[in-house]
C-alpha cells in the first residue's frame, strides 16, 4: 500500500469552519483519503489498499483510523484494518475470515468496542479495539449458509447509542423493491437468548427503497441514514424520530435529494452539519435539515464511508 499526497482542490475555501477533518474511502480503487470539512487539502492517505473498503471510523484520541474491507463478496474473507491518522502503520486486526462481507463500523469508545454489519454474513457484529474477542449480536440468516443469497437479510448500515443501549441497523433487501427496513436492539443479549433467536429486535421503518448508513443525533433523537434506491425516496438523506410512536410512524422527512448512488454519512452535530458520499465519487456539505447544500468533491472514484473528527492540530 502506497502513501501518497494530492494537490489541495479548493484553494479558494472558507477557513472560518470549525476545526475538523473528513476521512472516506473510494472502494473501486482501495483508497483512504482525507480532507478538510469544506473540500480543501485532499490528500490520499492509502493508495491501492485490499479489495473494496466500506466503513470508516476514526479514534482521535489514539490517533487510530479503522476501516472494513468487504474483500470477495462469495468468499468469506473480509477483514478489518488500522492505521495511524496520517496512514502510516497498516495492519489487519480482524483477519480475512474473522467476517464475512463488513460494511459500516462504528467506535464505541467507552467499552472499547468496534460494531460493524457483515451484509452476505448477515450479521450484526463486534469486537474490541485491537480486533480480539470477535462476537456476534444478531444473525438474520435463520439457518441460511453463508455467503446468504436473500437479500432482505443482508445487514448493512449501523450506529451505536451506548447511553441508551441499544445499536441500530438497516438491512437494504434488493434493488429498489421497497423492502429496506431499520432495526434495533439491546446491546446485552437477555439471560438464555443467541444472536439468531433474541427477541427485543424492534422493526422501526420499513418499505424503505434502500437505507444503506447510519447516524444519529442523540439529543433530538433523530435518526439519519442515506438511501441508495431510485428516486423519488432514494438517492437521498433521510431523517426521522430515533423512537416512533407505534401505530403512529410518519414517513420519513426527506433531506437532500440527487445523490448518485447515496452511501455514506457522517454528522457534525457541533457544527450542525452533516457530510455525505455516493458511489459515483461525490463529496457533499449540507446544514442538518438538508439546507445550504454544497459538493465538495466530485469524480474521486467510487466513494463509500465517510467519517468526521475534529482534528485541529492535523498538519
Amino acid at each position: 500500500m502506497n502513501t501518497v499526497t494530492s494537490t489541495p482542490i479548493n484553494a479558494g475555501a472558507d477557513k472560518s469552519t470549525a476545526p475538523g477533518r473528513l476521512f472516506f474511502l473510494d472502494n473501486g480503487a482501495g483508497r483512504v483519503l482525507t480532507a478538510n470539512p469544506d473540500g480543501s487539502d485532499l490528500r490520499t492517505l492509502i493508495d491501492k489498499g485490499p479489495k473494496g473498503p466500506d466503513g470508516v471510523v476514526v479514534d482521535a484520541a489514539a490517533g487510530h483510523i479503522y476501516w472494513t474491507n468487504m474483500g470477495n463478496f462469495k468468499e468469506n474473507d473480509g477483514a478489518i484494518l488500522r492505521s495511524d491518522l496520517d496512514g502510516k502503520n497498516v495492519i489487519t486486526i480482524v483477519p480475512p475470515g474473522g467476517t464475512f462481507t463488513p460494511k459500516q463500523i462504528k467506535l464505541e469508545k467507552k467499552s472499547g468496542k468496534l460494531y460493524w454489519t457483515d451484509r452476505e454474513g448477515m450479521r450484526v457484529m463486534r469486537a474490541n479495539l485491537d480486533g480480539s474477542k470477535i462476537e456476534t449480536l444478531v444473525d438474520t440468516s435463520h439457518g441460511d449458509l453463508r455467503p446468504g443469497q436473500d437479500v432482505r437479510k443482508w445487514c448493512v448500515g449501523i450506529a451505536v447509542d451506548a447511553e441508551g443501549g441499544k445499536f441500530y441497523w438497516t438491512q437494504k433487501g434488493p434493488a429498489n423493491a421497497g423492502d429496506g427496513r431499520i432495526f434495533r436492539a439491546n446491546i446485552s443479549i437477555h439471560k438464555g437468548q443467541s444472536p439468531s433467536n433474541r427477541t427485543d429486535i424492534e422493526l422501526l421503518y420499513e418499505k424503505l427503497p434502500e437505507p444503506i448508513d447510519l447516524d444519529f443525533d442523540l439529543a433530538n433523537r433523530n435518526l439519519y441514514w442515506t438511501d441508495r434506491g431510485d428516486p423519488p425516496r432514494g438517492n437521498t438523506v433521510n431523517r426521522a424520530p430515533m423512537d416512533p410512536l407505534p401505530g403512529n410512524r410518519k414517513e420519513p422527512e426527506i433531506l437532500f435529494t440527487h445523490l448518485e448512488e447515496g452511501i455514506g454519512l457522517a454528522l457534525d452535530l457541533k457544527g450542525g452539519r452533516m457530510f455525505i458520499t455516493d458511489y459515483a465519487g461525490s463529496l457533499y456539505s449540507a446544514n442538518l435539515d438538508g439546507s445550504n447544500r454544497k459538493t465538495l468533491a466530485y469524480a474521486e472514484g467510487n466513494l463509500t464511508g465517510i467519517a468526521y473528527v475534529e482534528l485541529p492540530a492535523w498538519h
